[in-house]
């Protein structure tokens, strides 16, 4: 019975669980390296200290942390900010934060997932309204539920898979999920 051992079922589970990690990883080094493109120092950069601070609580380590700060203050050019703006099943407004090296193929990506999954591209300025900001988070101004189950589990299928992209950072939407 080859590949029925103990270390067999343990490897197969850690290299689940490294991929997952790896992938938490480098979303949270590039929202370091994009805080750190205009002030390398966290004392006077309070962005990047809250980056470094959520890294510290994911684990990642601190020579990586370092490795990103000096490779994004090394590099006059690089990861660009981005907000994508769409409608979702169920006329959801969603607002989806990303950090990106090549914006046309992560705008592409991002519209290939949505025409999959039942969601709409949006012109910029055309959902933000509908969110403010406060404290670098996204909240709905105008909160809404979705009575019909099969456009709530399509629009749970597209926000999972926004999230899982690897240059998307945050994904915001105005829909209420109940508990």
């Amino acid at each position: 019975m080859s590949g029925h051992s103990h270390w067999a079922g343990i490897k197969h589970k850690k290299e689940i669980t490294d991929q997952k990690r790896g992938k938490i990883f480098s979303k949270l080094l590039a929202l370091i390296a994009a805080a750190a493109k205009d002030e390398p120092n966290p004392d006077f950069n309070p962005r990047l200290r809250a980056a470094i601070t959520k890294a510290k609580d994911a684990g990642v380590p601190a020579d990586n942390i370092a490795r990103a700060i000096t490779r994004a203050s090394e590099q006059a050019e690089g990861l660009e900010e981005l907000i994508f703006e769409a409608y979702g099943p169920g006329g959801a407004a969603i607002l989806v934060e990303s950090i990106s090296n090549n914006r046309n193929r992560t705008i592409q990506e991002i519209k290939t997932i949505l025409r999959d999954r039942g969601g709409k591209w949006a012109e910029t300025g055309s959902v933000q309204w509908a969110f403010e900001k406060a404290g670098g988070i996204w909240s709905a101004k105008f909160p809404q539920e979705l009575s019909d189950d099969a456009e709530r589990s399509k629009l749970v299928s597209l926000l999972e898979t926004l999230e899982e992209h690897g240059d998307v950072q945050e994904v915001f939407t105005n829909i209420v999920f109940p508990e």
